[in-house]
């Protein structure tokens, strides 16, 4: 990525995405979109359900083409990239946490967090290292050799943010992060991401239905029908 303080983060110009419903529908999900987001941004992602917002995520985190437009992160674009580069830049540069954590039942924390680094070809000590860190970070050191079953739900999700942080990205991109917790623990997470984003100045993009995760982002962008109603 472009060291530029001034480049933003993301830049999205006149995007679209339609999709085959079957039976010859086509359903415009995204409607020329277009998205500036800042670096160490938290900026969370509203709307009514089918407005379109997880495929917003989706297309501008490069998990799925778009159909017109651009895609910048960091200055670089992604709709210039093959599939296989466009991967291994998101495997660098991105961190990615869902709603159902999205954890490998037969490994322990330690193990499902280093598991991007040993795939992206690290050596096993230094992905245990940069794992261990990672839990640290999200105060799941002791709880390094459990298995997900062995957690609760907001551990888990915890899990699941260490794993988005082990390879220092500076964009993480979270699909209701706080969807499957109970409002107390949704809001330890959401105090989490917080905290993340001041201590290592990551920028944040978060999906949510609720309205006190967004109220506590720094901006909020508002979706209707595959377009922006407000930045």
């Amino acid at each position: 990525m472009t060291d530029s303080v001034d480049t933003p983060i993301v830049v999205a110009s006149g995007i679209h995405k339609t999709y085959n419903s079957g039976k010859g529908v086509v359903v415009h999900a995204i409607r020329g979109i277009d998205l500036t987001v800042e670096k160490a941004e938290v900026v969370g992602v509203m709307g009514p359900s089918g407005c379109g917002k997880t495929t917003l995520l989706n297309c501008l985190s490069g998990l799925d083409d778009i159909d017109e437009g651009d895609i910048k992160i960091g200055g670089v674009s992604l709709r210039g990239m093959d599939d296989d580069t466009r991967t291994d830049y998101r495997a660098r540069e991105m961190g990615f946490v869902f709603q159902l954590y999205n954890l490998l039942p037969v490994l322990s924390a330690v193990e499902n967090v280093e598991l991007p680094m040993l795939v992206g070809g690290v050596n096993s000590r230094e992905a245990r290292q940069h794992a261990m860190d990672s839990l640290e970070m999200v105060g799941l050191g002791d709880w390094a050799a459990h298995r997900p079953a062995e957690l609760s739900g907001g551990q888990r999700q915890r899990v699941t943010i260490a794993r988005a942080l082990v390879n220092d990205p500076e964009i993480i991109w979270a699909d209701e992060p706080t969807g499957d917790l109970d409002s107390e623990t949704a809001q330890e997470i959401m105090e989490l991401i917080l905290d993340l984003n001041e201590r290592n100045r990551q920028t944040f993009i978060i999906v949510t239905h609720a309205q006190e995760i967004g109220d506590q982002c720094h901006r909020i962008v508002r979706m209707r029908d595959g377009r922006i109603e407000e930045k």
